[in-house]
C-alpha cells in the first residue's frame, strides 16, 4: 500500500513538472494573479516559476494527487487547454464542473479578463490617466501589474470598480461591458437564476432556465409533451424556477426569501430551426495584404470572430488574402457543398477593402456582393432553402473620409478600368427569402479600423453577441445594439463617425441557442 502511494505521488509530481516546463512567464504571473485571493500575497511575491506556486497550492490543501480541479481550473482561465489532457482533463469537462467546483472568483476572473484585453496602446491611456495615483518612480510592466497595484492602494476592490469603469468609459467602451457583466452577476442576492426563456412548439413547451454563477453561464432544459401554454405549465415552471433558486441559496445565506422571474413568453413571429445537432458552417475571409496597402488589426478582427462564431456552436472555416477570382471561386465550391442540408444556417464573414456594393481582393480587383451571395439562393443552393443566409461584411462603402494616424479607413482606391457596374447596398442582396446583409457602414462612406484592436464594427459585433445571445436576443435585435454602439465611438480627432446598416429578407427570427460554455475572452 505504501508502495502503491509513493508510486502515485511520484506520478502526480512527474505530471506538475511537466505542466510546468510548458508554461512560459506570462502564464505563471497569470496564475500568481489568479491565486490571489487563495494564497497569501507576501508569499505569492516570491514566486518565480509555476512550481512554487504548485508548493503553496498543495500546502494549502488546495491541490493533491487525489483532486487536481483546480490547477486545472487556472490551466483553463489562461487558456493552456493543451495542458488539462496531462490532467485527465478537456475543456468541455472543466467548463461542466465549474459552477460548483470553481475556486476562481468572478472578481478575480473578471480582472482578468480586462488585463487579456487590453493592448499596450490602451495601457499607455490608462496610465496617463491615473498618473495621480500611481508612485512617481513605478515602472509599468504589465496591465495585471496595474491592476495588483490599484489593489494594494485600495482603490480597487470587488466591492468597488468604480475606477476602473471610468477608466474603461474613455479608454474602450468593450472593456466596461465586462465590469458590466461582473456587477450585474454580483446583486445583493446571489440565487442562481437570472431569467427563463419559454417556447411553444408543436411538441409541447420549451423551457430554458439560463442562470449564471459569477461569470459561469449554466443551463437547464425543460421540456413537456403538451399543447398550447397554460396557467398549469406557468405555475410548473415557476415552481422549477423557485427549486433552482432554493438549490443555490446557500451561495448566500443572507438572500431575501423572494425571486424575481422574467418570463419570455412565445411571440406570434416564429423563428428559425437552430436546435439541430450541426449548425452550420461559418466563412471567414480575412484578406490583410494589398499590392498597394496592407490592412492592419484585420487579424485581430479575423480571430475574435473565429472564438464567437465558433463559441456559438458553428464550424469556421478561415482564408486569408484572396484575389477576386478566389473569392469568386470559393463561393461557389461552397455552394456545392452538400453538407449543407444537415446544417441549420449559413455564415460568411469578410473583412477587406470595398467600394459601393462590392468588396475587393488581393488584386484589388471588386467582387459584387451581390454575386456572392446569389450563390446561396434556393434556386442555386437548395440544401440552405427555408434556412437564414447571414453575411457580415466589413468593408467600407466609399471613399469620403480621410484616415487619421491611429485610425485607417477600409476603403482601397483601384483602377477604375477594373471596376465592375456599381451597385448600391439595397441592391446587394438577391431577391430570394432568408438572407441577411449587415455591412460596417451606410453606402458611400468609409469604416474605420484600428491599426492594433481591429475595426470598430467586428469588434462591436463580437461583443454584442456575447453579451446578447445568452439573454435570447434575435440577431437583428443585437445588429440594432451594434449600431448604437459603433454610432457612439469617434476617431482620435473626436470629428469621424460610422454607422452599420443591415439589410434583410429574413421571413423569421434568428436566435441562436444559448451555448453551454462561458463567452470567450
Amino acid at each position: 500500500s505504501s508502495n502503491m502511494e509513493d508510486d502515485v505521488s511520484l506520478k502526480f509530481h512527474q505530471q506538475l513538472l511537466l505542466i510546468s516546463e510548458n508554461l512560459v512567464t506570462e502564464d505563471v504571473a497569470a496564475l500568481k494573479f489568479l491565486c490571489t485571493d487563495l494564497l497569501h500575497i507576501r508569499k505569492l511575491e516570491g514566486v518565480k516559476s509555476a512550481l512554487d506556486i504548485f508548493k503553496l497550492l498543495m500546502t494549502q490543501e488546495y491541490l493533491n494527487a487525489e483532486d487536481t480541479f483546480l490547477l486545472a481550473e487556472l490551466l483553463y482561465r489562461i487558456k493552456c487547454h493543451s495542458l488539462l489532457k496531462k490532467l485527465g482533463y478537456t475543456k468541455e469537462k472543466v467548463q461542466e464542473h465549474l459552477h460548483e467546483k470553481g475556486r476562481v472568483s468572478p472578481y478575480r476572473q473578471m480582472l482578468y479578463d480586462l488585463s487579456e484585453n487590453i493592448t499596450n496602446e490602451m495601457l499607455k491611456k490608462i496610465i496617463f490617466l491615473l498618473q495621480n495615483h500611481l508612485p512617481k518612480q513605478w515602472i509599468t510592466l504589465s496591465a495585471l501589474d496595474l491592476l495588483i497595484l490599484l489593489e494594494k492602494q485600495g482603490l480597487l476592490t470587488k466591492d468597488n470598480v468604480q475606477i476602473l469603469e471610468d477608466i474603461c468609459v474613455i479608454v474602450s467602451p468593450d472593456l466596461r461591458e465586462t465590469i458590466e457583466c461582473y456587477k450585474k452577476a454580483k446583486g445583493t442576492w446571489e440565487c442562481c437564476l437570472h431569467y427563463v426563456l419559454l417556447k411553444c412548439t408543436k411538441g409541447g413547451v420549451y423551457c430554458s432556465l439560463v442562470s449564471r454563477k459569477g461569470l459561469q453561464w449554466m443551463e437547464f432544459f425543460i421540456s413537456t409533451q403538451a399543447g398550447d401554454f397554460c396557467p398549469h405549465h406557468q405555475l410548473r415552471f415557476q415552481s422549477l424556477a423557485a427549486e433552482s433558486c432554493l438549490l443555490h441559496a446557500d451561495e448566500n445565506p443572507n438572500a431575501k426569501p423572494f425571486y424575481t422571474f422574467f418570463f419570455s413568453f412565445p411571440q406570434n413571429m416564429e423563428s428559425y430551426k437552430m436546435d439541430g445537432p450541426h449548425r452550420g458552417f461559418c466563412l471567414i475571409i480575412n484578406n490583410v495584404n494589398f499590392n498597394s496597402s496592407q490592412r492592419k488589426g484585420s487579424c485581430k478582427d479575423a480571430e475574435k470572430l473565429e472564438r464567437v462564431f465558433t463559441w456559438l456552436g458553428l464550424d469556421v472555416r478561415t482564408y486569408t488574402d484572396l484575389t477576386s477570382g478566389d473569392i469568386r471561386n470559393l463561393m461557389e465550391t461552397w455552394q456545392h457543398l452538400q453538407d449543407h442540408k444537415d446544417r441549420n444556417c449559413f455564415v460568411c464573414c469578410i473583412l477587406s477593402h470595398g467600394e459601393s456594393g462590392a468588396i475587393y481582393g488581393t488584386d484589388e480587383k471588386v467582387v459584387l456582393i451581390r454575386t456572392l451571395m446569389s450563390h446561396f439562393t434556393a434556386k442555386q443552393c437548395p440544401q440552405l432553402a427555408a434556412k437564414p443566409k447571414l453575411f457580415f461584411i466589413q468593408a467600407c462603402q466609399g471613399n469620403k473620409i480621410q484616415c487619421p494616424v491611429y485610425v485607417e479607413t477600409d476603403v482601397q482606391t483601384p483602377d477604375l478600368s477594373s471596376m465592375e457596374k456599381r451597385s448600391s447596398l439595397f441592391e446587394s442582396i438577391p431577391e430570394d427569402a432568408d438572407f441577411l446583409l449587415s455591412m460596417a457602414t451606410v453606402d458611400g462612406y468609409v469604416s474605420f479600423r484600428h491599426i492594433e484592436e481591429g475595426t470598430w464594427y467586428i469588434q462591436a459585433l463580437c461583443s454584442k453577441l456575447q453579451l446578447l445571445v445568452p439573454r435570447g436576443e434575435d440577431i437583428l435585435s443585437i445588429l440594432t445594439e451594434v449600431n448604437q454602439d459603433v454610432a457612439k465611438r469617434n476617431t482620435p480627432s473626436g470629428t469621424k463617425k460610422q454607422m452599420p446598416q443591415p439589410s434583410y429578407t429574413l421571413t423569421r427570427k434568428v436566435i441562436f441557442p444559448i451555448p453551454t460554455a462561458p463567452p470567450p475572452s
